[in-house]
């Protein structure tokens, strides 16, 4: 069934949609495309238009729906069934969450690298399929920020992931007060550059960023948050600078105005419900404690890289702004500092220097442009 006629989306998706098939994702003739996604109408729209760019291709997509999810809320037992059929490439275009895996928390998915609570991270950080995943995406963000220059982002990409996995540490200052330095020895920088076609290979649709996570422990500083931030109503563009306060890798203390009290109250949240989960059955109570301390982990460094790319707050978009940076609150991903949530917060103009163990340095960006 053809849909771009109108009457099921707009004709401006199509151009986003086909560069998702074709330059993002490379779809092969016969490919099993799994789409999952929300009734809701933007992100119906979207899917819809990836289904026929699918079909177009010569793939063999099938799009699934399911109702909104949360932070906290759990997918649907035919969402993670049709994940784990294992089709080539899983793509989950949400209004907010595709939701975590019942199953996989209380008894995990083992793997060679490790294990796992929730079958999607089994198969694509086992390699065994391809993917890219939009939570919030709206038609307005997939129409300016997916058709871009690829060859562009991923140049910027290879050369920030290399300066990253090299250095031992990274020093972080900008003009809202930020003066922040994480240590990352044994880590490996990521790029979410658009590149994901081959098996393994995945991350945001919109595309644009390379991101690692801080050793644990390692992280001490301020961080003056002054873009925008998810808490657990949503995302908000910053008015008052939310000021965290950390130390040995976990937040000492947050100050600001109301967006500090909602992000103070996520983490809170979160803490709460690994507990209730413990009494549920649903976590083993040292995996309990752990996702609960580990709410107020600093888990991410992120830079972001596409130059379409605008504060909105939606943070799919948001953490992608070229001149921006963000750190994230909760888990991370390395998988050595699990919790139930993952806040990203903006810092904007960013410098950014990188520090090699015998105290050389790269810069990577100063006040907010590429060095």
């Amino acid at each position: 069934m053809d849909f771009s006629d109108g009457r099921g989306y707009d004709r401006s998706l199509v151009r986003g949609a086909e560069a998702s098939m074709k330059d993002v994702l490379a779809v092969k003739k016969d490919e099993r495309v799994l789409i999952i996604s929300n009734p809701n109408r933007e992100v119906r729209m979207i899917s819809m238009a990836l289904y026929d760019a699918a079909l177009k291709a010569g793939a063999k997509p099938v799009l699934m729906y399911q109702v909104e999810k949360g932070h906290f809320d759990f997918a649907e037992e035919e969402v993670i069934k049709a994940m784990a059929s294992e089709p080539d490439i899983v793509l989950s275009i949400s209004s907010n969450r595709l939701g975590k895996d019942k199953w996989g928390l209380k008894h995990g998915y083992k793997g060679k690298k490790r294990k796992y609570d929730h079958v999607f991270d089994q198969l694509y950080d086992e390699k065994r399929m391809r993917s890219f995943w939009s939570p919030g995406i709206t038609c307005d963000t997939f129409t300016r920020t997916v058709p871009i220059d690829y060859t562009l982002l991923r140049k910027d990409c290879k050369r920030l992931s290399r300066i990253l996995t090299w250095c031992d540490s990274v020093h972080v200052t900008a003009p809202g007060g930020t003066d922040f330095t994480l240590g990352v020895k044994g880590r490996k920088a990521r790029a979410d550059d658009g590149d994901f076609r081959t098996r393994g290979r995945g991350g945001n649709v919109p595309s644009g960023e390379v991101y690692i996570s801080p050793a644990l422990g390692t992280a001490s500083g301020t961080i003056a948050y002054d873009g925008s931030i998810v808490v657990d109503k949503g995302e908000v563009v910053i008015k008052r600078p939310i000021v965290v306060d950390v130390k040995n890798g976990y937040i000492s203390r947050i100050s600001g105005g109301s967006e500090a009290a909602a992000l103070k109250k996520t983490i809170s949240m979160a803490e709460a419900k690994a507990k209730k989960m413990v009494s549920e059955g649903l976590l083993k109570p040292a995996d309990g404690e752990s996702y609960a301390k580990n709410a107020s982990n600093i888990g991410e460094l992120g830079i972001g890289l596409n130059r379409k790319a605008r504060i909105v707050a939606l943070m799919l978009e948001d953490e992608k702004v070229y001149g921006t940076c963000h750190f994230a609150v909760g888990s991370n991903y390395d998988g050595d500092a699990e919790s139930l949530i993952h806040l990203d917060g903006l810092v904007k103009r960013p410098t950014i220097v990188a520090v090699s163990g015998s105290g050389k340095e790269a810069r990577v960006m100063t006040d907010g442009r590429l060095a």
